[in-house]
């Protein structure tokens, strides 16, 4: 029998059990449609994090009071660590890599203008803000670059605030007032949507300084430095941490490079993808299971046959090639099944669910194919060399 002859015969003799050959494909093809569209979930939501992360950027380096590490010192001498200033800030500015400097203060406040109220979130920002984050505006202008330390009552809306205090009428010169104080509008912002669960629409920003007064405040929450793609992180950390240094006397705050978070969560979520691939190969094991108990099975009807084609002169290299085939071939069917059932699949979910991200990971889809047919040639080893061994008289004789 030459190979195409053996192809041939593995091919009748799968198409001849239809029903049992496409039951057994089906367990193979299950479980690659699983691992397909586990891992097309895990992708997007991976790839939808990262974006929403870096949106504003990567070169970002933010300082946060308080040592996260205590390096031996006591709680006690974390807990009454230095708070940040705007003054702090502004000695930040004469760092060389600094390109903007922001600082942020955030709380929740009651917000009322045109006889209107509303409850929304309060960003204290730096004039540099818009700038530094990629933030655009749609009506006016942004806060202005004032003092720092005595900045004028301005406000600029977010899209949303602005929709729900004034409707479609230009805002810009109206007073609005936040808690306690009174601010003038010189600004909206435009649609920005919800990032990470925060609505960046439905706020109101302000200078920090101010509103350190409306949350009665003493210190900044975060001082943001955007340096530039180019330089190196190593040494705009070392030059932040020695300027705060010598103002603090001690490291008594925290630098957190975007980078290193977006690093870690990278990391995170490829496990998490990794995980949800793991759980799609439990159903690709248990088709495997029953490929390996059809094999047997195949055997053990086909002695006669078997018996035959060593009567016929097949070499039991030729027979073990021939159920090798049978199996790698059904394997293989189920495979490229299961490849276009989890496909299809992963994108009516991404029609039917417009918020869901899916991404096909075309490395699992290909590494999943890989498995599918060495299953198919790890089932049909052991049934393969079984009927190789049979004894032609004593398989004839089973007629």
């Amino acid at each position: 029998m030459s190979t195409l002859d053996t192809l041939q015969f593995a091919l009748r003799a799968l198409s001849a059990h239809w029903l049992r050959t496409l039951l057994s494909a089906s367990g193979i093809a299950i479980g690659i449609a699983a691992v397909i569209l586990l891992t097309s979930i895990g992708e997007g939501i991976q790839r939808f994090v990262l974006a929403e992360f870096t949106q504003f950027g990567t070169n970002i380096l933010t300082v946060t009071p308080g040592k996260s590490m205590a390096h031996g010192r006591s709680v006690g001498a974390i807990s009454s660590a230095r708070i940040l200033t705007i003054e702090d800030a502004l000695a930040l500015k004469h760092s060389r890599y600094a390109q903007y400097i922001n600082t942020t203060v955030m709380g929740n406040a009651e917000i009322r203008a045109e006889g209107r109220s509303r409850r929304v979130t309060i960003y204290g920002q730096s004039s540099d803000f818009d700038k530094a984050f990629n933030m655009s505006v749609a009506i006016g202008q942004f806060l202005p670059a004032d003092d720092p330390r005595n900045p004028r009552a301005f406000a600029v809306l977010g899209a949303k605030a602005h929709s729900e205090l004034f409707g479609n009428a230009n805002p810009l010169g109206a007073i609005l007032q936040v808690g306690g104080s009174r601010f003038r509008i010189i600004g909206v912002m435009a649609p920005k949507g919800q990032i990470l669960g925060f609505d960046l629409d439905d706020t109101v920003f302000i200078p920090t300084t101010r509103a350190l007064e409306v949350f009665n405040r003493e210190g900044l929450m975060e001082i943001q430095i955007i340096y530039p793609p180019k330089a190196p992180l190593q040494a705009v950390t070392e030059d932040v941490r020695r300027i705060l240094i010598e103002r603090h006397g001690r490291e008594d705050f925290t630098l957190t490079p975007q980078q290193q978070m977006l690093s870690t969560l990278s990391t995170v979520l490829t496990v998490l993808t990794f995980a949800v691939a793991a759980l799609g190969s439990i159903s690709l094991l248990v088709g495997a299971v029953g490929m390996v108990t059809l094999m047997h099975i195949s055997v053990a009807e086909r002695v006669a046959e078997i018996g035959l084609l060593n009567a016929l002169g097949a070499t039991r290299a030729r027979i073990r090639l021939l159920f090798l085939m049978e199996s790698t071939i059904l394997s293989a069917f189920g495979g490229l099944a299961g490849l276009a059932i989890g496909t299809a699949l992963a994108k009516l979910l991404q029609t039917v669910v417009s918020g869901l991200p899916v991404n096909i990971p075309w490395n699992f889809v290909m590494g999943a194919l890989a498995v599918s047919i060495l299953i198919g040639l790890a089932a049909g080893v052991v049934p393969a060399m079984h009927a190789a061994k049979l004894n032609p008289i004593d398989a004839l004789r089973a007629e």
